[in-house]
């Protein structure tokens, strides 16, 4: 009897062994995971977009503060933000993985799971490439090969298809991206938004920079950018009186023409599917930009 019931105990020990993942995530991490995970969390807002994205968000038990996108994952029960992880609200949901970002969550924090021995997969899109590696990598986690291929290979059409476009362009406009409505920041040439800014065929006014910089009067009459994007978080108000600031530089190619654009936060700064729609707006406003800028003789 003693003998059976050891055998009880090893079959589901053993089972549980044979039909777990064995992964090396984005940070070169090694890490097994269930082979079927039912209750996920996601630990930053592009991560619950990629798994919206996939159709797996039936296995979402949770995600970080403004995850908001699709509407529906608004509702998820919150962990705090990405950068301020709720550990304990975590370990209470007892997810069997969690999926998080290296450049955001804290490494203290994601040690701290795997002391509740809570796996986390970090993923680390960088550039549009690595947003998709990682959109197949988590279609990989979630038993969702199939959807994540087809999704990955659409954006890279979509890629393509602007990259070949703005290869035309021998005339690259200036684009001043400012991140924030409160201050003339930008973002220098180790960033995302400086890859979308040169696949769409502008040149980044901040380039020379890294990070995200603040520029004043002096250096933003020097640049003299063609275009100025302010990435507002929806509200209208924001990006009035960011747009008011710029009109007191009226020697400024973009103040003079009035290209002056509004454009979503969130679909620049998530590294998410919906980074191709920002790829394509910014296209947009640099062939809008072809066709107003005549040259007089």
């Amino acid at each position: 009897m003693k003998k059976n019931i050891y055998l009880l105990i090893l079959i589901p020990l053993f089972c549980s062994i044979a039909y777990a993942k064995t992964v090396i995530d984005q940070t070169g991490r090694k890490l097994r995971i269930p082979d079927n995970p039912q209750k996920v969390i996601s630990l930053a807002p592009n991560i619950t977009e990629i798994i919206f994205a996939i159709k797996q968000e039936k296995r979402l038990i949770a995600a970080t503060q403004y995850s908001d996108y699709p509407l529906k994952a608004a509702k998820l029960p919150t962990i705090g933000s990405y950068v301020r992880l709720d550990i304990e609200k975590i370990v209470s949901l007892k997810p069997d993985l969690c999926i998080g970002i290296k450049e955001g969550n804290p490494k203290n924090s994601i040690n701290r799971l795997a002391e509740f021995n809570i796996p986390v997969y970090a993923a680390n899109p960088k550039d549009l490439d690595t947003v998709i590696s990682s959109i197949i990598e988590i279609g990989y986690l979630l038993n969702a090969e199939k959807t994540a291929s087809i999704l990955a290979e659409q954006m890279r059409n979509r890629i393509n298809k602007i990259k070949k476009a703005a290869l035309k362009n021998q005339n690259k406009p200036v684009i001043f991206f400012q991140i924030d409505t409160n201050g003339f920041f930008s973002a220098g040439a180790d960033t995302f938004i400086h890859k979308l800014i040169t696949a769409a065929g502008g040149k980044n006014a901040a380039e020379k920079t890294k990070g995200y910089p603040k520029f004043n009067k002096e250096r933003i009459l020097k640049l003299s950018p063609d275009i100025i994007i302010i990435a507002s978080m929806k509200k209208k108000k924001s990006f009035k009186e960011a747009e008011a600031k710029w009109k007191q530089f009226k020697s400024i190619p973009a103040v003079a023409a009035n290209r002056i654009f509004s454009v979503n936060a969130d679909i620049f700064n998530r590294p998410s599917p919906r980074i191709i729609k920002g790829l394509e707006q910014l296209f947009e406003i640099v062939e809008d930009y072809k066709k107003t800028d005549i040259k007089l003789p």
